[in-house]
């Protein structure tokens, strides 16, 4: 459990590898059908990649993209050991993935009953990704607009307006992201655990999966772990025991820096 302030090297021991390859479903959810007396399957039957089609926000509200920004700058931030979640792209990637099938729960058995799951269970509410998102964002901002002491400028007449997650200092940012963890914060009857935790596994996501679906930019999260990509042969680096990888990552799309040879 990450308590107090938020490392990066935490971050990168609960599953950053992993997230490197793990990609949200970003294609339509497939027709079931009876498969009879035949292999089940066929050549070139897979989920293709499907690029960011977008440089912009098709799902967040500007809000909403301030509070995402600030939240998953402080779950993997800048520091010596590399670039920060910002930096990445990782709220687009967020967006666009929340804009798709995943953020509708397409492919999730979204119906009741609506017990309490177990700690070693899956997603279990009712709302979708997206439904949770909105909701809870702004839930936790009207939660500090609300806590706010009465000699603050927004309630006296002053110029400056209420603080949201966003206008937080760090310390403040860790603070309240420690107790959306544990659970501890109370917000009319919302899971804070559960979002918190999509929240983390969406930036580990957007912060190391392919450049293809937005985040990663750059391959900066690649490049921070010596993660080499979708590079397709290694053959010549299989007996090199204890040597460090020097290749640059390569993404599903190659690198810009490629050029196309002429025939």
């Amino acid at each position: 459990m990450l308590k107090g302030r938020f490392h990066r090297r935490s971050i990168l021991t609960v599953g950053a590898l992993a997230g490197a390859s793990a990609v949200l479903a970003t294609v339509d959810t497939p027709v079931a059908r009876t498969i009879q007396g035949k292999i089940p399957w066929a050549p070139h039957e897979a989920d293709a990649p499907e690029p960011l089609q977008s440089p912009d926000y098709i799902y967040f509200t500007p809000a909403e993209v301030r509070f995402v920004d600030a939240a998953t700058e402080r779950l993997i931030p800048r520091d010596e050991l590399g670039p920060g979640a910002n930096d990445a792209g990782v709220t687009l990637f967020i967006d666009h993935q929340l804009a798709g099938p995943f953020g509708h729960g397409a492919r999730w058995y979204m119906q009741g009953p609506w017990a309490k799951g177990e700690k070693t269970q899956g997603f279990q509410s009712r709302m979708t990704p997206a439904e949770m998102y909105r909701a809870l964002i702004e839930a936790i901002d009207a939660h500090i607009a609300g806590g706010q002491s009465t000699d603050h400028p927004a309630n006296n007449g002053g110029a400056t307006t209420t603080k949201v997650f966003a206008d937080l200092g760090p310390d403040e940012q860790d603070k309240l992201l420690g107790e959306l963890e544990a659970g501890t914060l109370e917000l009319s009857g919302f899971d804070t655990k559960a979002f918190f935790k999509i929240l983390l596994q969406n930036t580990k996501e957007g912060m190391f999966s392919d450049p293809i679906y937005g985040g990663n930019k750059d391959m900066a999260g690649w490049k921070m772990l010596g993660f080499p990509g979708a590079r397709y042969d290694y053959s010549e680096w299989v007996g090199k025991h204890g040597v460090r990888y020097t290749l640059p990552p390569v993404g599903i799309k190659g690198r810009k820096e490629w050029v196309p040879q002429k025939t």
